[in-house]
């Protein structure tokens, strides 16, 4: 795992079960977003793909969470995720999981460790 630490945004950004931000990410040399969200007071971080289907879950940029605020959903089939873990807990997916990615959180920034599976893009 890379030690490398990557800016993604300010910890003022991400409102408890707000709007996301989204940060580009490559996987095995395709460029594809990921983004990170709060849930419980914590920063988690996904590959912006459903389960179901690799597409990305958001239709309006960085609106990952389903109306009452309580799961991740794929605005195209509807598929509802735990924010916490990334598993998928309805829909056509049920059972399956996000990619998760490292994410951390100090001195009020965002920060994405890059791994094996999603790298920096160039």
């Amino acid at each position: 795992m890379s030690s490398t630490l990557i800016p993604v945004c300010a910890s003022s950004d991400l409102i408890e079960r707000g709007m996301g931000v989204r940060f580009p990410v490559k996987v095995k040399g395709v460029a594809m977003t990921a983004f990170v969200v709060r849930y419980e007071e914590k920063v988690h971080g996904y590959l912006n793909r459903c389960a179901h289907v690799p597409i990305e879950l958001d239709w309006n940029e960085g609106d990952f969470f389903e109306s009452g605020g309580l799961l991740l959903m794929c605005a195209t089939h509807g598929a509802v995720y735990t924010p916490d873990q990334g598993k998928c807990v309805g829909g056509p997916c049920r059972g399956a999981s996000l990619r998760k990615l490292a994410v951390e959180e100090i001195e009020n920034q965002v920060f994405w460790r890059p791994d094996d599976y999603a790298n920096a893009p160039d």
